[in-house]
């Protein structure tokens, strides 16, 4: 049994370092990619403050699919190059987006979202998916985040390809 729990006194380095520390630990050993997207998105739901959706997307047949996530009901089906999350997963970029509603083409999911992460997950040169924060504050992520996100994503990526 797992016991992760926030520290809401902790700064933004110790919260990433906690969560990627938590996705390793919660991972390790197990072969299936969807289980392993579904903990990491319950983990990032759990221990980021100040979220409205944290998930997954997946590449599959040249488009994103929606995978595991926590928050309300999403979009299914993005193209790559689309959104903000199409766009991360084509130029294999994080995207922080202090305020989504000035993103040309952002496709509104959730209304409630203001800000958004999201950082591609590259696995031996290739983007397999996305991990996707959003968050109903404007300007909610900083650059620490966005490395955070992306360290995470590179320590567990081998672990979220079907």
């Amino acid at each position: 049994m797992f016991d992760f729990a926030a520290r809401p006194d902790a700064d933004t380095a110790t919260i990433w370092a906690d969560l990627a520390g938590a996705a390793d630990a919660i991972t390790a050993g197990e072969p299936d990619a969807i289980a392993n997207m579904a903990n990491v998105a319950a983990l990032c739901w759990e221990l980021l403050p100040d979220l409205n959706w944290a998930g997954f997307y997946r590449i599959v047949d040249g488009e994103l699919v929606l995978g595991p996530f926590q928050g309300r009901a999403a979009c299914i089906r993005i193209a790559l190059g689309s959104g903000v999350c199409g766009t991360a997963a084509a130029t294999a970029a994080t995207q922080r987006i202090d305020d989504v509603h000035a993103f040309p083409g952002h496709i509104a999911c959730d209304a409630a979202s203001a800000s958004e992460l999201v950082v591609p997950i590259v696995v031996a040169g290739r983007v397999i998916g996305v991990l996707d924060l959003d968050s109903p504050t404007p300007s909610r992520f900083t650059p620490d985040d966005a490395a955070g996100a992306e360290r995470l994503c590179a320590r567990i990526a081998d672990r979220l390809r079907g």
